[in-house]
């Protein structure tokens, strides 16, 4: 039950972010029977058919063949939808954040190691615990 649910709500979110609603799903019989409706009457082909209702040939089908316009208006992919975004670049001739102190530049390195011998390592005090 989880994978269905996991795998519904994957294609879920891929077919709204390609812009197919579920709107869209289930008036595709209607797309098909428009379709057939096409074919048998002006003997158009799929392609022609795409093309004068989502295509090129969109406003001028509309207008010659207004007794269609409610069954065009129940065809699928029909919605608009517009996705704005607004970017601004602002160039400034001063930098914005402006250090007030410099950084000293040293060259002289101090890279000098001496191996610590320390009595702490002697004396016990990180031994395991001794019997009592």
């Amino acid at each position: 039950m989880l994978r269905l649910f996991s795998i519904s709500l994957s294609m879920l979110i891929f077919l709204q972010s390609i812009n197919i609603h579920f709107k869209d799903l289930v008036e595709l019989g209607s797309l098909v029977e428009h379709y057939q409706f096409h074919q048998e009457t002006y003997s158009d082909n799929f392609l022609t058919f795409v093309s004068k209702h989502y295509g090129e040939e969109k406003t001028e089908h509309s207008q010659k063949h207004q007794e269609e316009q409610e069954e065009h208006e129940s065809l699928p992919f029909q919605h608009q939808s517009h996705c704005s975004h607004l970017v601004v670049f602002m160039v400034s001739p001063k930098p914005i954040l402006e250090t007030r102190a410099e950084i000293p530049n040293s060259n002289s390195g101090n890279f000098h190691y001496d191996m610590s011998y320390s009595q702490i390592w002697e004396d016990g005090l990180f031994q395991p615990p001794k019997q009592a």
